[in-house]
Parts: C-alpha cells; sequence; structure tokens
C-alpha cells in the first residue's frame, strides 16, 4: 500500500438514498432528513454548508412534487458525500417531458411573481449543476435526475 502523500487525505464516501411520496410532506421530509443525515455525517446543523444544502434540497424537492409529479410515484433523494471532496446531490422525478431549464438559461421571474426562483437559488449555490436523464443501476428509468455538486475543496 502507497502511504499517501501531504496534500492526499483519505475519502471515505457516504451515501443517503431516499424515495418520498411527491407530495408537500415528502418535500418538506425530504429537506428535514437531509439536514439531520448531513449533520450525523460532521456537517452541523446552520453551518453555511449545511444550509446551502439544505436550501437546495427543499428547492429541489419542491420542483419534483410541483412539476414532476406523476401520481402514485415517488420522487427520490440521493445524497453522497465525500469529505474534504464535494458533497452531490440528487433529485429525481418520472415525468420525464417537464425538463427544467439548463444552469443559467432560467428567466429571471418578475418582481410580483411568487414562485420561479428556485433554479436560480440553486444555480448561485452550486458549484455545478445539471439535469439529465433519470438512471438507477444503469437501468434508463422514464423521468428526469437533476444533480448538484457543492466543492468542498480549499480553494486555491
Amino acid at each position: 500500500m502507497t502511504p499517501l502523500s501531504p496534500h492526499q487525505l483519505p475519502v471515505t464516501v457516504r451515501m443517503f438514498t431516499q424515495r418520498f411520496s411527491s407530495t408537500p410532506l415528502g418535500a418538506r421530509l425530504a429537506r428535514h432528513l437531509a439536514a439531520t443525515q448531513l449533520h450525523a455525517w460532521g456537517i452541523p446543523y446552520r453551518t453555511a454548508l449545511s444550509d446551502a444544502a439544505t436550501l437546495i434540497v427543499a428547492e429541489l424537492a419542491a420542483n419534483a412534487v410541483t412539476h414532476g409529479r406523476v401520481p402514485g410515484r415517488d420522487f427520490e433523494l440521493r445524497l453522497i458525500h465525500a469529505p474534504h471532496v464535494h458533497l452531490h446531490i440528487e433529485v429525481s422525478d418520472t415525468r420525464a417531458e417537464r425538463r427544467p431549464p439548463a444552469p443559467g438559461e432560467a428567466p429571471p421571474p418578475s418582481p410580483l411573481d411568487d414562485t420561479g426562483r428556485g433554479l436560480l437559488l440553486v444555480d448561485a449555490l452550486a458549484d455545478h449543476w445539471e439535469v439529465v436523464d433519470r438512471i438507477s443501476r444503469g437501468v434508463a428509468l422514464p423521468g428526469k435526475t437533476v444533480l448538484v455538486e457543492l466543492n468542498l475543496r480549499p480553494s486555491a
């Protein structure tokens, strides 16, 4: 086994996956469980990273429930944490025909609109995000997945 250089840190990747009902309650539970899971992984409540990740989960879960809902089908949340590397957030729903705009393409809402700011928040908080076809265990499934990555490496 080769010893790690002083610039390399050992990485244990942690993953959390849960399905939720496509209801406002399901979206709320996804947000709460994400914050709880992050705290269990050593990302304390009310820190900048926890707040950013929880807000992203809340927005994507709300979008999955509002725009990606197919009656009788759940949405899925997946968190992947590689300490000191990244926090990866995925929210999948089963509606393929209603895809959100790509990063940087979300039109700004008018000042009096009550909605339309969620993806702008995701765009502002994420280091990278994209919308891809939904795949589980190498099998294409109906729907889409929004992938978000928060970089945890210290900036140079």
